[in-house]
């Protein structure tokens, strides 16, 4: 994902070169292998409190990038930050950038 946005920037803005520092890197966030699920007691039974675990983590990046601008004050809502895919999710914006049908695989929105 990073070198197709890095790609995507470079080619809208005539750039050539990283965008990333060198400490930047990216994992693999559909197969969550060291995440422990949560679990609730119910009836006296321990349940696994997720549907489906290797879609939690996903969702759970997913948001946590989309309320970055919003818990930093810069905006109200996720969709008011320009420069967020959180506007193409919500349709408010027919962005490039984003492929919904490999989203709705890992995310709801």
């Amino acid at each position: 994902m990073l070198r197709t946005y890095t790609r995507a920037i470079n080619k809208q803005q005539n750039f050539s070169g990283t965008l990333f520092r060198k400490e930047t890197k990216a994992e693999c966030i559909n197969c969550p292998n060291d995440i422990t699920p949560s679990f609730i007691r119910k009836n006296g039974m321990t349940l696994k409190n997720i549907k489906n675990p290797e879609k939690q983590y996903p969702q759970v990046c997913f948001d946590y990038i989309h309320q970055n601008p919003v818990k930093a004050g810069l905006v109200k809502s996720a969709i008011g930050w320009e420069f967020s895919s959180a506007v193409d999710f919500a349709d408010c914006r027919d962005g490039k950038l984003i492929n919904k049908i490999v989203a709705k695989e890992y995310i709801r929105y």
